[in-house]
């Protein structure tokens, strides 16, 4: 096996919320479904008569993928009403599909080691509950046994941005030298924040074939400390998004805040009628903000334009936090991320952060609230990152579209410091 390489700021335990039994849609292989099937569920162990325990997936008839069948309310089949997994509770944690085993961890191969990233639609991983990582080394370990295939170190580093590749060692370089942007604590987050994405852009426009080991730390080094003097601070000139970024901005809110349970999925051509209503209703940004799941009310869209006040310590501890979580595990571009470049992911990365703030501001208006807390950000965090590199929307033509536009116009910088008011 390779070596791990954690997070080490970032602690985790399962607290039992059920909450990823609820809006996960969990793929079995035919041996799972084969060993469920032999487990000989009944009534007695809460699965009621008659209830399936697999709905079809995806494939053709005669070679069907499976998935674990959900009650309407959406809940897997077998979530109790503790909000424990009863495969679990019966025979054991090795028992159940190896999705839910793994979740919410992430793996990802980077050249002679794989790094661990962890999933932030989870509270517990929000909210940094539980042990360390370090103290789960053993089970991660075998996790590592059961999901990373042999010959992963073959595997080449994404590139820096379309056309421009280099091998493992000098991509961790430009990793470590990101993270560190990210890190600096006597600096507040969205100067950080603004740092990394005009550091991101020079490394975009250069090219690195040929260049020796000295000459990238020195280039490192230059482009560091440039952006590191040009934003010491928050820019007092900065103009607004402009319309164009506020409504591409608003189409990737919309993603992010959708609810694609197995429920919403079920709804029909009416459910997918109104999501398009809503969809048009974003682009135009007039009227009230149409209500996408539980937790956000119709509210003005123009109430959300409006200031909340200034990021609290425990809000930036959270955002630098999930920052330097995704991208210390390379959560963010590559095979982890739709095959994008590493300056393209970073990008959309950084979106989470405007998306997430929007969220708050959204929920604590539907609270009749003017300013959002750390729960409504909290609660923010772990929608948006539900669908952040699992969503196919993300990865289509479309999405990366708006993302680089919102890159090359400056918009993405502006609208991180425009939520942040």
């Amino acid at each position: 096996m390779l070596p791990l390489q954690l997070p080490t700021i970032q602690n985790w335990d399962c607290h039992n919320c059920g909450g990823c039994c609820t809006q996960h849609l969990i793929e079995v292989t035919e041996a799972e479904r084969q060993r469920i099937l032999a487990q000989n569920w009944t009534p007695a162990d809460g699965i009621p008569a008659g209830q399936p325990l697999f709905e079809w997936h995806a494939g053709p008839p005669w070679k069907k993928r499976y998935r674990l069948a959900h009650r309407p309310d959406g809940g897997c089949v077998f979530l109790d009403d503790k909000g424990l997994c009863r495969i679990h509770a019966k025979f054991g944690e090795a028992a159940k599909p190896l999705a839910c085993r793994i979740y919410p961890y992430a793996f990802h191969p980077q050249g002679k080691s794989v790094t661990v990233s962890l999933r932030y639609s989870c509270p517990s991983v929000v909210k940094n509950l539980g042990r360390t990582l370090g103290q789960q080394t053993s089970d991660l370990k075998t996790l590592e046994k059961l999901v990373v295939p042999e010959g992963v170190e073959r595997i080449p580093p994404p590139p820096l941005s379309p056309g421009s590749r280099v091998d493992w060692p000098v991509f961790r370089r430009f990793v470590l030298n990101l993270d560190q942007i990210l890190t600096q604590p006597q600096t507040p987050l969205l100067v950080r924040l603004i740092q990394a994405l005009a550091w991101t852009n020079l490394v975009q426009q250069a090219r690195f074939d040929g260049l020796s080991d000295q000459k990238l730390h020195e280039f490192l080094q230059l482009v560091t400390a440039a952006v590191q003097v040009e934003f010491a601070e928050l820019p007092n000139d900065l103009p607004e998004p402009s319309r164009v970024g506020r409504m591409y901005f608003r189409l990737a809110a919309a993603q992010y805040a959708r609810k694609d349970t197995v429920a919403d999925l079920n709804g029909g051509w009416s459910a997918r009628w109104r999501l398009l209503r809503a969809i048009l209703r974003f682009s135009k940004g007039q009227g009230d903000v149409p209500p996408l799941q539980a937790g956000f009310e119709p509210v003005p869209f123009a109430s959300l334009e409006e200031p909340c006040g200034p990021l609290s310590a425990e809000a930036e501890e959270l955002l630098t936090r999930y920052l330097r979580v995704k991208v210390q595990g390379l959560h963010f571009c590559g095979r982890a991320f739709y095959d994008v470049p590493f300056v393209e992911g970073f990008a959309s990365l950084a979106l989470i952060i405007p998306v997430t703030l929007w969220l708050a501001r959204w929920r604590a208006r539907s609270q009749q609230r003017t300013t959002w807390t750390i729960d409504d950000l909290q609660f923010a965090l772990t929608v948006a990152d539900h669908h952040h590199g699992y969503s196919p929307a993300l990865g289509q033509t479309a999405s990366r579209r708006r993302i680089r536009y919102l890159m090359s116009s400056g918009d993405l910088t502006r609208l991180c410091v425009w939520y942040a008011r």
